[in-house]
C-alpha cells in the first residue's frame, strides 16, 4: 500500500485522513491552523506540519488535497513539482487557465492526477453506466438530477453550481459518454449568499441526448438522485440509500375511448447494491492507479472538462442565453 499525506483538515480533510488511516494508507497531515491539525494527528497518530511545503518533503508517495478552491493550483504544482501522485479535491481549479496548467504538469511528470468526483464512485452510478453499456436499458433519452439541501456553513468559496451541481454534470458526462454541445442555466440567490444559491440547469449532448439538473441550498431535507430516461426502462438511482429503481409499463387491451381506466401492466424492480462507501472506492482508485501506473476514473482532464461545463452553465445564467460549447473558454 502506498504512503499518503492530507493537506486540508476540513470536512471533507478529515473523511479522507480517515478512510485512508482505515486503509493503513495515512502518514502524515497539513494545515495552517494549528488547533484542527493537532486535533486530527492526534486522532489518527500521524504527523503534523503547519507548512505544506513541509510535508511534501516527507516519506509518502500520495497527497490528497483538500484545501480552499483557489489554494488548489498552487498546492497541486508543488505537490507534482514534488514528485507526488495528487488526488485534488473538486472543483479542479478557481480558473480553466490554472486548471489547463496542472493537467499539463501532471502530463509532463507522468505523474497520476485525479479529481475528487465521488459520485463517479458510488455504486449506483457503476450499475447503471455498466447497464447502459450492455444495453439493458434500451437507448438513454434523457436525464434528470435533483440535488439539494441546506445552506452548508463550511461552503465560502464557490456557488451551488461549482459545489453541487458539478457533481450532476459529472456524472450525465460519464453516462451519456458524449460531450457536451450546449448548456442553458436559470440561477439566483435568495438566501444572501455571495454566489447563487439555486440553479437548473439543460444540458444538450452531442449524441443528442439531454440532461436538467435541480440544485440548491434551500431545501430543509438532502437529496441526491438521477433517473434515467430509456428506451426499455426508466431508471431511478438514490446515491444516498444505493439503490436502484427500474420501471417499465405497457397497455393490455388498450380502448381508445375509454383513455381514463386504460389498464397498465407495470413492472417495477428495486435493486438494493452492496453498500460502499464511494470515498473509500475513490481513495482505492487512486492509489490503486499510481501503484499501477494506469490512469484514475477521473483523470485531470476529466475534472476540468466537468468544471469548464458548470463555468458555462453560471456564464449562461449571467448572459440569460444558452452557451455553445465550442464558443466557452471560460
Amino acid at each position: 500500500m502506498l504512503k499518503a499525506g492530507v493537506i486540508g483538515t476540513g470536512s471533507m480533510g478529515r473523511n479522507h485522513a480517515r478512510v485512508l488511516a482505515e486503509m493503513g494508507s495515512l502518514r502524515c497531515i497539513a494545515d495552517m491552523d494549528k488547533k484542527a491539525l493537532a486535533e486530527v494527528t492526534a486522532r489518527f497518530s500521524v504527523q503534523g506540519f503547519s507548512d505544506y511545503k513541509e510535508l511534501l518533503k516527507s516519506d509518502i508517495d500520495a497527497v490528497v488535497i483538500a484545501t480552499p478552491t483557489k489554494t488548489h493550483h498552487d498546492i497541486v504544482m508543488d505537490a507534482l513539482a514534488a514528485g507526488k501522485h495528487v488526488l485534488v479535491e473538486k472543483p479542479i481549479a478557481p480558473s480553466l487557465r490554472e486548471g489547463h496548467e496542472m493537467v499539463k504538469a501532471a502530463e509532463r511528470t507522468g505523474l497520476v492526477f485525479a479529481v475528487g468526483m465521488i459520485e463517479r464512485h458510488n455504486p449506483v452510478v457503476t450499475f447503471a453506466k455498466e447497464a447502459l453499456a450492455d444495453k439493458r436499458f434500451g437507448e438513454m433519452v434523457s436525464m434528470s438530477a435533483r440535488r439539494v439541501s441546506s445552506l452548508p456553513g463550511r461552503i465560502k468559496d464557490v456557488g451551488v453550481v461549482l459545489d453541487l451541481g458539478i457533481h450532476d454534470i459529472d456524472v450525465m458526462r460519464y453516462l451519456a459518454s458524449s460531450r457536451v454541445r450546449s448548456v442553458y442555466s436559470l440561477s439566483g440567490m435568495k438566501s444572501g449568499a455571495a454566489f447563487e444559491d439555486h440553479a437548473n440547469i439543460l444540458i444538450e449532448f452531442e449524441n443528442g441526448t439531454s440532461g436538467i439538473s435541480q440544485t440548491n441550498w434551500l431545501t430543509p431535507m438532502k437529496v441526491r438522485r438521477l433517473s434515467l430516461t430509456c428506451m426499455k426502462n426508466f431508471v431511478e438511482l438514490d446515491y444516498m440509500t444505493q439503490m436502484v429503481t427500474i420501471s417499465s409499463s405497457q397497455f393490455v387491451s388498450l380502448d381508445y375511448g375509454d383513455l381514463f381506466h386504460a389498464p397498465l401492466e407495470f413492472d417495477i424492480r428495486s435493486i438494493s447494491l452492496r453498500k460502499q462507501e464511494p470515498l473509500r472506492n475513490e481513495l482505492e482508485d487512486f492509489l490503486g492507479a499510481a501503484q499501477k501506473g494506469r490512469g484514475p476514473l477521473v483523470p485531470g482532464k476529466e475534472g476540468l472538462e466537468s468544471m469548464r461545463v458548470a463555468l458555462a452553465a453560471i456564464r449562461s445564467s449571467e448572459l440569460k442565453k444558452k452557451i455553445s460549447m465550442d464558443d466557452f473558454g471560460g
